[in-house]
């Protein structure tokens, strides 16, 4: 059993399920020491907030929150809004995740400046949340003296998640943010690639060089059957690869290219087949429980302080939270004693 350092756990959500589906995976998870619980707010789908606020009730110890809401389709008025919601559900368990957005240009929607568009969310969100009632005057924000909200938060700030894997907005998440999360991506030579331009942030703010945790969620497909859960996963990997393939380190160029052109005619079979062991590694949690417990194993190496599972999660989700609540968080730690915290 792994005590020191050990990494903190969540899980993620599709926002595609029926409240009813929430509910039953919510008491599943509960019965586990999962950290925190985030649902996606990716374009098209459901918003994250419906979900989130099904299955608060019913999950008694860990985070929620939306990972993650963009500041382009969403002012940071109504941001602070649902997260002032989500933390009164959860009694004060709720998070904030941001991110710049993906997809976003499909639907016409431009990303002008993100590094200062998140800041000063950040700080707008922060702003509201406190009631401060002088003007905030951003480059991107302004908001007016005495427009205070006209309700009463649980908390004047909430943890805030920022999800990068620009080294930018590492800089700036290390400045004002509690973590930084790499989504798409089990690779632990990106987080070698962030961790010093965090560190870099947090010590221009006068942080410690450790005030900011780092995240990394990806697909995962976790099955007693392990051809079959990694098979599952290379499947959901070609849906997004060309977002994040490009961003990783150690992606080979020619092989890029003919992922793009399979991925501009839909060929999502000519892509899955296309994408190696190695490969997979990278971009997935897939196989048995003891290959999840071997891929965190080397990321806590690296410096991830929390591992987010996220969707499909395996062929029966459900199944697969069991699997990961008994034999992958207890690899790491005493399910008995993080209970008890």
């Amino acid at each position: 059993m792994r005590t020191e350092s050990a990494p903190r756990f969540g899980v993620a959500f599709q926002s595609n399920k029926t409240p009813a589906e929430y509910c039953a995976l919510a008491q599943v998870v509960d019965a586990y020491p999962f950290d925190v619980v985030s649902v996606y707010n990716d374009l098209l789908f459901q918003p994250a907030l419906g979900p989130l606020l099904w299955m608060a009730p019913l999950l008694s110890h860990a985070q929620l929150g939306p990972a993650a809401l963009n500041p382009y389709t969403l002012h940071p008025l109504e941001i602070a809004g649902q997260v002032a919601l989500i933390d009164h559900a959860t009694a004060g368990r709720a998070y904030l995740g941001l991110a710049r957005g993906a997809w976003l240009e499909r639907i016409g929607v431009v990303q002008p400046r993100p590094v200062q568009t998140l800041r000063e969310t950040i700080l707008l969100v922060r702003h509201l949340l406190a009631r401060r009632t002088e003007p905030f005057t951003g480059q991107i924000w302004r908001h007016a003296a005495g427009a205070t909200l006209q309700y009463a938060p649980l908390r004047a700030s909430v943890p805030v998640t920022v999800g990068t894997w620009g080294p930018a907005t590492a800089r700036m998440a290390g400045e004002l943010a509690d973590e930084v999360k790499i989504g798409g991506s089990a690779n632990p030579a990106v987080v070698s690639r962030l961790r010093p331009e965090l560190r870099l942030g947090s010590a221009r703010a006068g942080r410690t060089e450790d005030a900011v945790g780092m995240c990394l969620g990806a697909v995962t497909v976790v099955d007693v059957d392990r051809e079959r859960a990694r098979a599952l996963a290379r499947r959901e990997v070609a849906l997004y690869l060309t977002v994040v393939a490009e961003l990783d380190p150690q992606t080979d160029p020619a092989w890029l290219e003919r992922i793009r052109a399979a991925t501009a005619h839909n060929d999502l079979e000519a892509i899955a087949r296309d994408i190696s062991d190695e490969v997979l590694d990278r971009f997935a949690f897939a196989g048995s429980p003891h290959d999840l417990v071997r891929q965190v194993e080397s990321l806590v190496a690296a410096g991830a302080t929390r591992i987010e599972f996220g969707t499909p999660l395996g062929p029966d989700p459900a199944d697969a939270i069991r699997l990961l609540g008994e034999h992958v968080i207890p690899a790491f730690r005493s399910e008995r004693a993080d209970f008890a915290r």
